[in-house]
């Protein structure tokens, strides 16, 4: 019976020890993963869209920053149903009724106007079309890493731009800015 018990506490004094230097184990790992963790830096901005052109156009524009890719996404309402164009445009600058105060289509690299990724060129601000469904409502979402929130890159930086929405569609090819028709709501980007 006494070597039955010795037996028996040695297995409970391996187990125990096992147990311990697993525990440690799993300690030590759990440390080198918090090192080798890299701290992602996320920046987001909002704003409200404002009606223009006589519109009753409304919504809101987020831009989030996160691994170096800004996406946006502009959830609107009051649109006719169809297709309408979306642009970045040079000035944050919204105070006209016609929301022409912002400028033309924001062009850092002076390409001309096109499609996104045309091989021809395109200007940083010509996002493209994108279709309200029967209500007047759309959401629209954009990711590039051509963009920055408040970087040094002047040719990425998108603070101080505006968000334009045209009645009309973007057809790529007119010079300069695709013939989209009037501005109908407009919001600044502003810090």
């Amino acid at each position: 019976m006494r070597s039955i018990i010795i037996v028996i506490f040695g297995i409970l004094i391996g187990l125990g020890y096992g147990c311990k230097e697993t525990k440690k184990g799993a300690e030590k790992e759990m440390k080198e993963v918090e090192n080798v963790e890299e701290e992602v830096t996320v920046e987001k901005v909002s704003f409200t869209m404002q009606a223009k052109s006589g519109s009753e156009v409304s919504g809101m524009v987020t831009f989030t920053e996160e691994n170096d890719k800004v996406t946006m996404r502009a959830e609107l309402k009051g649109l006719s149903p169809g297709e309408h164009a979306i642009h970045l445009h040079e000035k944050a600058d919204c105070s006209s009724d016609d929301g022409k105060s912002s400028g033309g289509h924001w062009n850092p690299t002076a390409q001309p106007h096109g499609k996104w990724g045309a091989s021809e060129g395109f200007h940083r601000g010509d996002i493209g079309n994108f279709v309200a469904d029967e209500d007047g409502s759309a959401t629209v979402e954009f990711s590039t890493d051509l963009w920055c929130l408040g970087c040094a890159d002047d040719s990425k930086n998108i603070l101080g731009k505006a968000v334009i929405v045209h009645q009309g569609v973007d057809d790529f090819t007119s010079q300069p800015s695709g013939a989209a028709g009037a501005r109908i709501s407009c919001t600044g980007i502003i810090e």
